[in-house]
């Protein structure tokens, strides 16, 4: 890694998935417990919030105990969480913000607004640079997060070098999750001097070859062991392809927390928060079967 890369490099960051309690609400000690297993595994950081982890539907009140918990239970959040962001106002993406700053955690993993779709990079710039403003002097260590699958919005590096230029104390990299790997290799070309991470761990040893700096993704709730080598060397497994396909047949984020509760042989860990619902019983058990098929196969090739 080039020594000019602004911040300590990411590496492998779990994007952590949540769980809830029948009531609905975050279920703390699990959510906890998962955290320190995935730590444990092999990952360097944990991802709060962030798409896995259903972070669009979690609030603020519940962002404050859920950090708070977490540094309640010993965990380093200077090194070991990086606080998600999703909001579609400038105002709701500031406080979340600040939740995350509040808490001291490693860095924020910032959404783009969404609803809107197909903004201009002139509104997307205006709108980067008022909650950077507004954030003043906490403004600091910010990955900006592409992921036009959910939000509708591409980044380019043009604008990435744009909002870099105009706040470099801020900027600190991007998460490409396109799972393209044209798009994560425009960011590498561009800007390999910042942590350009990918979301998609098919791309991950190879994006880590160019230069890249990790990252931040769902299959770390699962096999943080098969990551690492990737992340932090560029060395690829072939149970790592073999492991997405097995869970992208199904819907990301149920799926992942399906495998988790086969896993934990913890049900309690298939509860999504509505909109999304989790997997039926015919499907979780085909799943089980596909993951465990293809790490199998991979494995022995």
């Amino acid at each position: 890694m080039s020594a000019s890369k602004p911040n300590a490099r990411i590496g492998l960051s779990c994007a952590l998935s949540t769980a809830f309690l029948p009531n609905g609400a975050v279920d703390l000690p699990r959510t906890l417990a998962q955290a320190r297993w995935v730590l444990d595994k092999g990952c360097d950081s944990v991802t709060m919030f962030g798409t896995t982890g259903e972070g669009a539907s979690i609030d603020l009140a519940e962002r404050h105990a859920a950090l708070g918990a977490l540094a309640g239970a010993g965990f380093d959040l200077a090194k070991q969480v990086i606080a998600g962001v999703t909001a579609a106002t400038i105002g709701d993406a500031v406080e979340q913000s600040r939740a995350g700053y509040d808490f001291g955690c490693r860095a924020l993993l910032l959404t783009p607004p969404f609803y809107f779709p197909d903004p201009s990079e002139e509104g997307m710039f205006r709108w980067y640079a008022a909650v950077f403003e507004r954030l003043g002097g906490k403004l600091r260590d910010v990955l900006i997060y592409h992921i036009p699958s959910m939000t509708r919005v591409a980044f380019s590096p043009a604008l990435l070098g744009r909002l870099r230029k105009e706040f470099p104390q801020a900027v600190i990299g991007i998460k490409d999750s396109t799972g393209s790997w044209d798009s994560a290799k425009s960011f590498l070309d561009a800007h390999k001097d910042l942590q350009i991470l990918v979301g998609d761990e098919r791309l991950l040893a190879r994006a880590v070859r160019e230069g890249g700096s990790g990252s931040i993704c769902g299959l770390a709730n699962l096999r943080p062991d098969l990551l690492r080598p990737a992340a932090w060397e560029g060395k690829d497994d072939p149970r790592i392809a073999a492991c997405v396909t097995a869970i992208v047949a199904d819907p990301f984020m149920p799926a992942v927390k399906a495998l988790i509760a086969w896993r934990q042989k913890d049900p309690e860990w298939l509860r999504m928060r509505a909109p999304v619902v989790e997997l039926d019983a015919a499907r979780a058990r085909a799943l089980e079967a596909r993951f465990e098929a293809a790490t199998a196969s991979a494995a022995a090739e």
